[in-house]
Protein backbone atom coordinates (compact mmCIF):
# COMPACT_ATOMS: atom_id res chain seq x y z
CA UNK A 1 0.00 0.00 0.00
CA UNK A 2 1.44 3.40 -0.94
CA UNK A 3 1.68 6.40 1.37
CA UNK A 4 -1.27 8.06 -0.37
CA UNK A 5 -3.48 5.00 0.16
CA UNK A 6 -3.00 4.71 3.92
CA UNK A 7 -6.26 5.38 5.77
CA UNK A 8 -6.11 7.51 8.90
CA UNK A 9 -8.53 9.14 11.28
CA UNK A 10 -8.59 12.90 10.75
CA UNK A 11 -6.76 12.62 7.44
CA UNK A 12 -6.43 15.84 5.51
CA UNK A 13 -6.16 15.37 1.77
CA UNK A 14 -5.80 18.27 -0.60
CA UNK A 15 -6.07 18.36 -4.36
CA UNK A 16 -3.13 20.03 -6.12
CA UNK A 17 -3.58 23.78 -6.01
CA UNK A 18 -1.80 24.52 -9.30
CA UNK A 19 0.44 27.57 -9.19
CA UNK A 20 2.16 28.58 -6.00
CA UNK A 21 0.79 32.11 -6.07
CA UNK A 22 -2.92 32.20 -6.83
CA UNK A 23 -4.23 35.55 -8.09
CA UNK A 24 -7.73 34.55 -6.95
CA UNK A 25 -6.76 34.29 -3.28
CA UNK A 26 -4.77 37.51 -2.95
CA UNK A 27 -3.10 38.27 0.34
CA UNK A 28 -3.34 35.56 2.94
CA UNK A 29 -4.96 37.04 6.03
CA UNK A 30 -5.24 35.82 9.59
CA UNK A 31 -8.18 33.69 10.56
CA UNK A 32 -10.77 35.25 12.83
CA UNK A 33 -10.46 34.09 16.46
CA UNK A 34 -12.55 31.01 17.10
CA UNK A 35 -12.99 28.75 20.11
CA UNK A 36 -11.29 25.73 18.53
CA UNK A 37 -9.03 26.38 15.61
CA UNK A 38 -8.36 23.82 12.93
CA UNK A 39 -4.83 22.40 13.22
CA UNK A 40 -3.51 24.18 10.11
CA UNK A 41 -4.91 27.48 11.40
CA UNK A 42 -2.93 27.05 14.63
CA UNK A 43 0.23 27.52 12.56
CA UNK A 44 -0.80 31.13 11.98
CA UNK A 45 -0.33 31.74 15.70
CA UNK A 46 3.39 30.93 15.76
CA UNK A 47 6.09 31.83 13.22
CA UNK A 48 8.49 28.86 13.53
CA UNK A 49 8.35 25.09 13.77
CA UNK A 50 10.51 22.03 13.24
CA UNK A 51 10.96 19.97 10.08
CA UNK A 52 11.84 16.29 10.43
CA UNK A 53 13.04 13.82 7.79
CA UNK A 54 16.15 11.80 7.12
CA UNK A 55 19.38 12.59 5.32
CA UNK A 56 21.69 9.74 4.26
CA UNK A 57 19.49 7.32 6.28
CA UNK A 58 19.89 9.38 9.49
CA UNK A 59 17.00 11.33 11.02
CA UNK A 60 17.34 15.06 11.50
CA UNK A 61 15.30 17.93 12.85
CA UNK A 62 15.72 21.54 11.74
CA UNK A 63 13.99 24.83 12.42
CA UNK A 64 11.96 26.55 9.70
CA UNK A 65 9.80 29.64 9.30
CA UNK A 66 6.35 28.85 7.93
CA UNK A 67 3.28 30.43 6.35
CA UNK A 68 0.01 28.79 5.29
CA UNK A 69 -1.07 29.18 1.66
CA UNK A 70 -3.98 27.40 -0.05
CA UNK A 71 -4.07 24.63 2.55
CA UNK A 72 -0.36 23.94 2.19
CA UNK A 73 2.54 24.85 4.38
CA UNK A 74 5.35 26.93 2.87
CA UNK A 75 8.66 26.77 4.70
CA UNK A 76 11.70 29.02 4.59
CA UNK A 77 15.00 27.65 5.82
CA UNK A 78 18.72 28.16 5.38
CA UNK A 79 19.98 26.52 2.19
CA UNK A 80 23.56 26.20 3.42
CA UNK A 81 22.98 22.86 5.16
CA UNK A 82 21.27 21.16 2.20
CA UNK A 83 18.26 20.15 4.28
CA UNK A 84 15.85 21.41 1.64
CA UNK A 85 17.47 19.14 -0.95
CA UNK A 86 17.14 16.12 1.37
CA UNK A 87 13.41 16.90 1.77
CA UNK A 88 12.63 17.49 -1.91
CA UNK A 89 10.37 14.69 -3.12
CA UNK A 90 10.32 12.98 0.29
CA UNK A 91 7.65 12.56 2.93
CA UNK A 92 8.44 14.86 5.85
CA UNK A 93 6.92 15.82 9.16
CA UNK A 94 6.50 19.45 10.21
CA UNK A 95 5.44 20.43 13.69
CA UNK A 96 4.84 23.60 15.63
CA UNK A 97 3.54 24.43 19.09
CA UNK A 98 2.95 27.22 21.56
CA UNK A 99 4.91 25.57 24.39
CA UNK A 100 7.05 28.66 24.91
CA UNK A 101 3.93 30.78 25.29
CA UNK A 102 2.75 29.82 28.77
CA UNK A 103 0.68 32.99 28.96
CA UNK A 104 -1.10 32.24 25.70
CA UNK A 105 -4.32 33.98 24.76
CA UNK A 106 -6.05 30.57 24.85
CA UNK A 107 -6.57 30.59 28.62
CA UNK A 108 -3.17 29.04 29.25
CA UNK A 109 -3.86 25.89 27.20
CA UNK A 110 -0.95 24.56 25.20
CA UNK A 111 -1.13 22.86 21.81
CA UNK A 112 1.08 21.16 19.27
CA UNK A 113 0.33 20.13 15.70
CA UNK A 114 2.20 17.88 13.31
CA UNK A 115 1.65 17.56 9.58
CA UNK A 116 3.03 14.70 7.50
CA UNK A 117 3.17 14.78 3.72
CA UNK A 118 5.33 15.13 0.63
CA UNK A 119 7.62 18.15 0.30
CA UNK A 120 8.99 19.87 -2.77
CA UNK A 121 11.32 22.77 -3.40
CA UNK A 122 9.40 25.83 -4.61
CA UNK A 123 10.02 29.45 -5.53
CA UNK A 124 7.41 31.65 -3.84
CA UNK A 125 6.00 34.75 -5.48
CA UNK A 126 7.09 38.14 -4.06
CA UNK A 127 3.86 38.46 -2.04
CA UNK A 128 4.54 35.16 -0.29
CA UNK A 129 8.15 36.13 0.36
CA UNK A 130 6.88 39.26 2.13
CA UNK A 131 4.57 37.15 4.31
CA UNK A 132 7.61 35.37 5.73
CA UNK A 133 8.85 38.68 7.13
CA UNK A 134 12.46 39.54 7.87
CA UNK A 135 14.98 36.78 7.36
CA UNK A 136 17.79 36.03 9.81
CA UNK A 137 21.06 37.78 9.05
CA UNK A 138 23.19 34.69 9.63
CA UNK A 139 23.00 31.02 10.58
CA UNK A 140 25.88 29.60 12.60
CA UNK A 141 28.00 32.54 11.51
CA UNK A 142 27.40 32.29 7.76
CA UNK A 143 25.05 34.59 5.79
CA UNK A 144 21.46 33.35 5.63
CA UNK A 145 20.54 32.06 2.15
CA UNK A 146 16.84 31.16 1.91
CA UNK A 147 15.47 27.95 0.47
CA UNK A 148 11.73 27.25 0.26
CA UNK A 149 9.73 24.05 0.55
CA UNK A 150 6.03 23.34 0.17
CA UNK A 151 4.52 20.59 2.33
CA UNK A 152 1.19 19.13 1.24
CA UNK A 153 -0.29 17.86 4.54
CA UNK A 154 -1.82 14.39 4.21
CA UNK A 155 -1.91 13.38 7.88
CA UNK A 156 -2.49 15.76 10.78
CA UNK A 157 -2.01 15.24 14.51
CA UNK A 158 -3.06 17.75 17.14
CA UNK A 159 -2.44 17.56 20.89
CA UNK A 160 -3.69 19.96 23.55
CA UNK A 161 -2.75 20.32 27.19
CA UNK A 162 -5.58 21.83 29.23
CA UNK A 163 -4.80 23.75 32.40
Amino acid sequence: MSFDELPATGTVRRAPAGTLCSPATGTIGRAEPIRRAEPIELLRRVPYGRLATSMRALPFLTVARHIVCDGRILLRMHSGFGHHEACDGSVVAYGADNYNDTASGDGGDLWSVQFTGPAEIVHPCPEQERLFGAAPVSVNGEPFAPAYLRVDPHFVTEHTLKF
